[in-house]
């Protein structure tokens, strides 16, 4: 689980791998000798090994990686449907970083989150469906004006964020 949004040769970063997470999901066809030659290849990297079926590395990396693509990507995509040129041209021009940070897997390889997107759809899905909900709880407590309870919501993603990061 590392990378950037760049794509190519040019892209490329020594110790990428380092200290980042490497998922290996054998089977019960694996090969002993395949697996342990693969434990060595990752623990080389210096990166950091799990090992759990593919189905439960689906379901994690969906929220952790697969979803962040497709919520960046969706907020870029929503920045453009404003019809104001002159409000676009100033969006654009005031970004800074929580935009930059929030927007960078979205701007990043297309090829990619179709690949994401094609090939662990249904806990995509499933996770689509789960922040969709996140969504409608901040838009309900936005128009009930229910400051305390949004407070709340964000003391809790604050103590918690650091739990995935």
């Amino acid at each position: 689980m590392a990378g950037s949004e760049e794509t190519g040769i040019h892209a490329a970063q020594p110790r990428l791998f380092a200290g980042n997470p490497y998922i290996l999901t054998p089977t019960t066809e694996t090969p002993a000798d395949v697996l342990e030659t693969l434990r060595t290849l990752v623990d080389q990297l210096e990166s950091q090994r799990y090992e759990c079926s593919s189905t439960v590395h689906d379901r994690a990396v969906a929220w952790i990686s697969h979803l962040p693509k497709m919520i960046s990507a969706g907020l870029i995509t929503a920045c453009l449907s404003e019809t104001d040129l002159e409000i676009i041209k100033l969006a654009q021009a005031f970004a800074s970083s929580g935009f930059r940070d929030t927007s960078r897997v979205g701007g990043g390889n297309p090829e990619l989150g179709c690949m994401m997107a094609q090939y662990n759809r249904d806990e995509l899905l499933r996770s689509l469906y789960q922040y969709r909900q996140s969504l409608d709880q901040l838009t309900l407590l936005l128009e009930n004006s229910d400051w305390l309870a949004l407070q709340k919501l964000l003391n809790q993603t604050q103590a918690e964020r650091p739990k995935f990061v």
